[in-house]
């Protein structure tokens, strides 16, 4: 487990400083570590209030971490005053850093002292390995004006020529750009990106955070900060609107759906398990065959859904078994998909469904079951809609509340059916096999 450190504000509202810094760590998969160096009365609307942690506890801080964790990256965010960037370029000693010059917080606030950026520039610069300013913060470091990309080659070059290794001038400014200097006129580097719709509270800590992570894995500075724009891209699309002020970045989102995806592969795997080891199901599928379908959470399109390539089909019709054809995989089934994206508009929990056979047999067993049950009739269906879609619709807007089954009696050139709905895969299809024992 490779360790990073950083030392930074507190944001009392959970989006920038430290708690951002911790968050992208944790999803880069590195342990973080932390010295606090002010705390801020702070949320999405802006910057309230802050104090500055003593110097001599924040060198204790480091010190405390330093003498009992092999560090193998650090990062500093907010120094906002003269004795703390003295006190943290005393400190740092030989750890490769990245160097985020925070001056005013993105929902509004200033954060750094006049003197202090003249500390940073003289004792704190010259250690950096990578600077990463906004063109506000380059423009005040360097006194250079920046309106275009020549302007920030000319900053960053400047930033370097106070003796970091290198330093990107980060682009929200610059229609999503990043400049990229390395020392010594090495090489200056174009990091593309595209400004994106989503909340950029605590979009700068992250990006630097993640620059840090990148580099402590071994990433050259390049490839580093390439893979620290892609994921702060991501982390702004992902972002909450968790206040009344600027969205925070969500540095996990990415994390959480391949985690949910793996989840909802899974459940759908054990529900076709349990369907093709129950030796009776075939006398539930119907002529066209069903499928079991689930959604992670937040599904908005049929990728989104997990279902069986090709259907599930009866071995035997008569009491006989079944089996699915196709493996599990998202975006199978349009149809099921369909039908599980129109229930989830009225309740984001129910996420999983089945198709079955009709008969009044089956309904009369699922009622006797207790479940509640709701229905549409195909012939009302305006030619503009899609069966599953509208029918989902009129069924729950009918019943006035989100049923655990949904059939039609079918139509010219469509076969009868019954849907069952619950939260997972395998719950509907447990719900399906309780009425096997109720068939004549």
């Amino acid at each position: 487990m490779r360790c990073i450190l950083t030392i930074a504000g507190s944001d009392s509202g959970g989006g920038a400083g430290v708690q951002a810094d911790l968050k992208t760590f944790a999803a880069l998969g590195l342990h973080g570590a932390s010295a606090i160096t002010s705390v801020t009365a702070q949320n999405t609307l802006g910057v309230a209030s802050a104090y500055d942690i003593p110097e001599s506890v924040v060198i204790d801080q480091i010190r405390s971490v330093l003498s009992d964790i092999t560090i193998d990256y650090a990062k500093t965010g907010m120094l906002s005053s003269k004795g703390i960037v003295h006190a943290v370029a005393g400190e740092i000693g030989e750890i490769p850093f990245v160097l985020d010059p925070v001056m005013i917080a993105e929902a509004g606030g200033s954060l750094l002292a006049e003197d202090a950026l003249h500390t940073m520039i003289s004792e704190l610069i010259p250690l950096a390995t990578v600077v990463t300013p906004n063109v506000f913060e380059a423009e005040a470091i360097t006194g250079i004006a920046i309106v275009d990309i020549e302007d920030a080659k000319r900053a960053a070059a400047a930033i370097t020529d106070l003796g970091c290794e290198a330093a990107v001038v980060t682009g929200g400014h610059l229609n999503g750009t990043d400049l990229l200097y390395l020392g010594g006129g090495s090489e200056t580097l174009p990091i593309h990106g595209h400004l994106i719709k989503g909340g950029t509270h605590g979009a700068g800590c992250t990006y630097s955070a993640a620059l840090a992570a990148f580099l402590a894995r071994g990433f050259t500075i390049p490839d580093a900060c390439a893979a620290a724009k892609k994921f702060v891209t991501k982390a702004i699309a992902n972002s909450s609107a968790i206040g009344g002020g600027v969205a925070a970045v969500n540095q996990i989102g990415d994390v959480l759906r391949d985690a949910h995806r793996y989840q909802v592969a899974s459940d759908v795997s054990n529900a076709v398990a349990m369907i093709e080891d129950c030796e009776s199901f075939g006398s539930l599928i119907p002529e066209v065959g069903c499928n079991i379908g689930c959604a992670i959470p937040g599904a908005q399109t049929v990728r989104d859904v997990a279902a069986v390539r090709s259907r599930i089909v009866a071995v035997r019709r008569s009491g006989g078994s079944a089996r699915a054809v196709g493996c599990v995989e998202f975006g199978a089934s349009s149809h099921i998909a369909r039908l599980i994206l129109a229930v989830m508009r009225f309740d984001p929990e129910i996420r999983s469904a089945i198709n079955i056979r009709y008969s009044e047999e089956i309904l009369s067993a699922y009622d006797a079951c207790g479940f509640t049950m709701a229905s549409f009739d195909r012939k009302d269906e305006p030619s503009q809609h899609t069966t599953m879609d509208w029918g989902a619709n009129s069924a729950i807007v009918e019943a006035g509340y989100v049923p655990q089954v949904i059939h039609d009696a079918g139509g010219v050139g469509k076969e009868a059916m019954v849907r069952i709905l619950g939260r997972s895969a395998v719950a509907v299809a447990d719900m399906a096999m309780r009425v096997l024992d109720r068939l004549p």
